[in-house]
């Protein structure tokens, strides 16, 4: 079984029918957890799941498989009062799931795009040019991310197209100047301190980062790249709590 089905069938399980009897079927004995929701191993989230409503559901939309890790984006219903957009990923290691971090936020009804969160293409194209599209994303977060040279952000992002699902950005690099202006006004400039991860399947790139929003936050942008360009954005802003319910860190 590769790690992409694996995974999706793990997880189909866990928040099934099946619940908290999928746990060892699935999920490591020295499961290591990075989230801020839940306590470290394979007991804690047992323990999660069996405490899950009867009216939850996950709707996972698209899913990245590269080597080890499988990242995946959906939604969840009924993990707190809100539905909450995610991005999760997990490290496969023989065969079960290994290990895992995630970032959450609320869904908003109403974006300045018009575009909800997770819509839009949803499997991964152009498988060919994996390597290419990781380098030039992993440029792109490193020179205007990281290194804030918006310079050379054209570069980078289609000036004919780029979807925004940011609920606060427009389309268009227009509309993230927009936004970004916006956002700067109420002093949450876009600071990106650290690249943990670049996930690349095809046209499809996940890079979760670590910096600063207003607060310490994680950064997990999913970008989809054609024509040697990005095109579309996807992202997760999440606040970094004070405390973990583990030793592990959130990266």
């Amino acid at each position: 079984m590769d790690n992409k089905v694996l995974v999706q069938q793990g997880i189909g399980e866990l928040f099934g029918a099946a619940g908290p009897t999928a746990v060892d079927r699935w999920v490591a004995p020295d499961y290591r957890q990075h989230s801020s929701l839940i306590a470290d191993g394979r007991e804690a989230l047992r323990e999660l799941v069996a405490s899950l409503p009867a009216d939850f559901r996950y709707e996972p939309v698209r899913v990245i498989a590269d080597g080890d890790l499988v990242a995946v984006h959906g939604t969840y219903y009924g993990l707190g009062p809100n539905p909450l957009v995610a991005f999760d990923l997990f490290r496969v290691a023989d065969g079960k799931l290994a290990e895992h971090w995630d970032g959450l936020t609320p869904v908003v009804d109403n974006t300045a795009s018009g575009r909800s969160q997770t819509d839009g293409p949803s499997t991964p194209a152009d498988l060919d040019k994996t390597e290419a599209n990781r380098k030039l994303v992993t440029e792109f977060a490193e020179r205007v991310l990281r290194g804030a040279d918006y310079s050379v952000l054209t570069d980078y992002i289609s000036t004919q197209t780029y979807h925004q699902h940011n609920p606060e950005a427009a389309d268009g690099l227009d509309g993230f100047g927009a936004a970004a202006a916006a956002w700067a006004q109420q002093g949450k400039n876009l600071v990106y301190r650290t690249i943990h991860r670049v996930v690349a399947e095809g046209d499809l790139v996940l890079v979760q980062s670590e910096g600063e929003f207003g607060e310490p936050v994680a950064y997990w942008d999913l970008f989809r790249v054609a024509d040697g360009k990005i095109v579309e954005h996807w992202d997760v802003i999440a606040p970094i709590p004070a405390t973990l319910p583990h030793t592990n860190g959130l990266f």
